[in-house]
């Protein structure tokens, strides 16, 4: 492995943040299925079970980013995003041939597999931004988690909007733009995406950056709901569309007016960019002890038997020139085989499980709960859920971050919370009341949001240093549980009530009534979950932030 040199300097990091962000914005293809799925079971002859089956390739690829996150110490952020921008191409170049008929009689598990695929590069290119700005920004995980995670979850209004106006509703369309689009995209950003130096001490001028692109990008994502909704309910003429279309492109412009007023009104704390040592040249973080000079002499002679004495090692130890193995403690950077040892993980897991899969299942059915609701375009309502979905994962960063730093309360509580509001959701969509559909909607997004704390969390409990391989893993709840309760249990269950009603297609609140109920029911058993993790985990949190601020902790020569 080639050893990655990293750039210094205060803008470098912000520069890498607002690329990030556009990468992130390409990333969410797997949020574009419900507007082209329809075409996908009229064109190919699919039912519904076999469309929520293909629903579940879209959920596993874009989480299933093990691969990606164990190399994600091993590879450079431009090389992830290569390969990622390679897989896309590929899988929706499969789905664009056989939707546009120039390629005809593919197998289901064939379209299954090019799915997989082609959503997959949203693992490469989600955990190559994410590690890549968390280690950038160790003092500010919260808002660079909830900040990436944030765009992502946007990602569905922009390709709505992009849907809507540049590409005419046409679901061809769409599929060739995943296919050549978004790896353009992600290729010409390869080189700002990058390792950096980061910064050691709290810099007062960050809260104030962190609090603008939390703005700058909620304007953003209201400015896309109301160009969807304008597009959808009025007919607007071309001209217009472009010009909305630009505007959107002027709000994603917004992260780079960081960069741009530190070069232009620099402080005195700013330094000029330059590419740093290597990693073997960089000045030792720790003087060593006077036993330290000695260290060769402690272990020249272990071949002839004249070892050193056990007072020399004693006086070493207690020095720091000697430090004696020990297991992590929860804080400090683990290897992936200690996280797995540990319960607080898999409650982690458990917890995100429940509220993912309850929550996906709703997103990867919403075209078909629209028109079982008696909602024709379900435009305006995936617009609707990706639009409080990414305010979801904006508020839960900012909200935790706040009560972390203020009552070192641990964001797992705000998990629990939002489970709590969804299960409560989950009991109104089953009531089926007139008009309801939208608030619960919203609300849904909202609370599949607040799940993605899990990242925040994963990287206080367990360190940095195999972060990508760990949020990955907790990522695989998100498939998981779309397999179980969406394939398995939704698809099932409303296929069997259209076969009631003489049809492939549902309608009325029956489609899904159980299916909300046993949603409710889970969230209720992750409100749980979460409660239970948030006390073990209290202490943690209360020597992490004692200070109002995270302190980074010594790490153990363990691992």
């Amino acid at each position: 492995m080639p050893t990655l040199v990293e750039k210094t300097g205060s803008r470098p990091p912000w520069v890498g943040l607002a690329a990030a962000a556009w990468v992130q914005i390409a990333a969410g293809t797997s949020s574009t299925f419900p507007l082209y799925s329809a075409a996908l079971k009229s064109v190919l002859g699919f039912n519904q079970q076999q469309i929520t089956i293909l629903g579940v390739a879209c959920d596993l690829g874009e989480n299933l980013g093990l691969l990606p996150g164990y190399v994600s110490n091993k590879l450079p952020p431009w090389a992830m995003l290569l390969i990622g921008s390679t897989s896309c191409f590929l899988g929706y170049s499969v789905l664009w041939s056989s939707v546009n008929q120039i390629i005809h009689g593919l197998p289901f598990w064939l379209l299954f597999i090019a799915l997989f695929f082609g959503t997959n590069s949203s693992s490469w290119f989600g955990t190559a931004s994410l590690v890549t700005n968390m280690r950038n920004f160790p003092m500010s995980r919260g808002p660079v988690a909830g900040l990436i995670k944030g765009y992502i979850g946007l990602s569905g209004a922009a390709f709505t909007v992009i849907f809507s106006v540049l590409l005419h509703h046409s679901a061809t369309n769409l599929l060739f733009f995943l296919m050549v689009g978004v790896p353009l995209l992600c290729l010409s950003l390869m080189y700002f995406v990058r390792p950096c130096v980061p910064a050691t001490d709290n810099d007062p001028s960050e809260p104030v950056y962190f609090a603008f692109l939390l703005g700058s990008s909620i304007l953003l994502a209201a400015y896309l709901v109301m160009t969807t909704v304008l597009n959808e309910v009025f007919t607007l003429p071309s001209i217009l569309k472009y010009v909305l279309l630009a505007g959107t492109v002027l709000f994603l412009m917004a992260p780079l007016a960081i960069p741009i007023k530190m070069t232009l009104f620099r402080s005195k704390r700013t330094l000029p960019d330059n590419l740093a040592k290597e990693e073997g040249e960089k000045e030792p973080l720790l003087i060593p002890s006077t036993s330290a000079s000695n260290m060769g002499t402690l272990f020249e002679g272990e071949g002839d038997g004249d070892g050193a004495s056990e007072m020399e090692i004693l006086l070493a130890e207690g020095e720091g020139a000697v430090k004696k193995k020990r297991k992590p403690r929860r804080g400090e950077d683990f290897k992936v085989r200690q996280v797995f040892a540990k319960a607080d993980f898999w409650l982690l897991w458990f917890a995100y499980f429940l509220g993912m899969g309850s929550g996906i299942t709703v997103s990867n059915n919403l075209a078909q709960i629209g028109f079982a609701f008696g909602i024709k375009g379900t435009t305006i309502l995936l617009c609707l859920f990706s639009f409080f979905n990414f305010c979801g994962r904006l508020a839960s960063g900012a909200i935790s971050e706040h009560f972390v730093r203020s009552k070192a309360l641990p964001r797992t509580l705000w998990m629990g919370a939002a489970q709590l509001v969804m299960m409560f959701t989950f009991i109104l969509f089953s009531m089926a009341i007139n008009g309801t559909i939208y608030v619960a909607t919203a609300l849904v997004g909202i609370g599949m949001g607040f799940q993605y704390l899990s990242i925040s969390t994963i990287s206080e409990l367990f360190g940095l240093k195999n972060f990508g391989i760990n949020f990955n893993f907790i990522l695989l709840g998100n498939p998981t549980g779309a397999a179980i309760f969406s394939a398995l249990m939704a698809g099932h269950i409303y296929d069997r009530e259209a076969t009631k009603q003489g049809s492939s297609t549902c309608i009325g609140p029956d489609c899904y009534r159980v299916t909300f109920l046993v949603l409710a029911g889970l969230c209720g058993l992750g409100t749980l979950l979460s409660v239970i993790l948030t006390v073990r985990i209290r202490p943690v949190y209360q020597a992490l932030y004692a200070s109002g601020s995270f302190r980074l902790q010594p790490q153990s020569n363990g691992h």
